[in-house]
């Protein structure tokens, strides 16, 4: 069984939510769930949630991240890089490849961009990742 992670921001956690569930439903399995934390409110919440965070990139077979995201989920972007993990990169405007709002990153062989809706993102998952 393949394990996912799903990258992004508080902006987008119901989008989050969505996708994790579908491809929980498919057979995927979620290394965490950051969606059940509240906004850290201590330098020692934000220690706990850290740890949790980089373990589940380093533990799943594949990351997604939805943009917009903060700067955790480029974080979290640059461990799966660094560790050669396929990444799925979501945009539903295309900013990925517009050259204001691009990184040099989104462009690298292990970034799959993807556009549309998020039903779209999800099959592209399933086409290049079976489980």
């Amino acid at each position: 069984m393949k394990k996912f992670y799903v990258a992004s921001s508080f902006k987008n956690i119901d989008t989050v939510r969505y996708v994790s569930n579908e491809l929980i439903n498919k057979g995927y399995i979620q290394t965490y769930d950051w969606t059940i934390n509240e906004r850290a409110s201590r330098i020692e919440d934000l220690k706990e949630i850290g740890k949790r965070e980089r373990n589940a990139v380093m533990e799943a077979d594949f990351i997604i991240v939805l943009l917009p995201a903060g700067k955790g989920s480029h974080i979290e972007f640059g461990i799966a890089l660094a560790q050669g993990k396929r990444i799925y990169l979501y945009s539903k405007n295309d900013e990925v490849n517009k050259f204001e709002t691009t990184s040099t990153f989104y462009h690298l062989s292990e970034v799959e961009k993807c556009n549309g809706t998020i039903e779209e993102l999800i099959e592209t998952v399933g086409e290049c990742v079976s489980v």
